[in-house]
């Protein structure tokens, strides 16, 4: 078999955490958790398997900001933990 599985699915190379995002609009304001962090900025959109965050700021997850705002932040669709606004 060259594409697919075995079992009829067809093979997905979109990770189907993508779908958390298809709700929000360009410029909605959204948390992006991660392991031990989350970022806030507005949604910029999902480019190459990254999630675009204008305006970020990433904080630790009790709450206390890490660093700074910055204007881009790129966060892996896989390194993703959880998506709210």
């Amino acid at each position: 078999m060259l594409f697919g599985s075995p079992f009829g699915v067809p093979f997905s190379p979109v990770s189907p955490i993508i779908a958390l995002f298809d709700t929000y609009p360009i410029g909605a304001t959204l948390t992006i958790g991660m392991d031990a962090s989350f970022w806030t900025g507005a949604f910029g959109g999902i480019q190459d398997g990254v999630a675009l965050l204008t305006n970020a700021q990433l904080f630790a997850n009790v709450g206390k900001p890490i660093d700074g705002p910055r204007p881009v932040v790129r966060i892996p669709i896989r390194q993703i933990t959880f998506v709210s606004q």
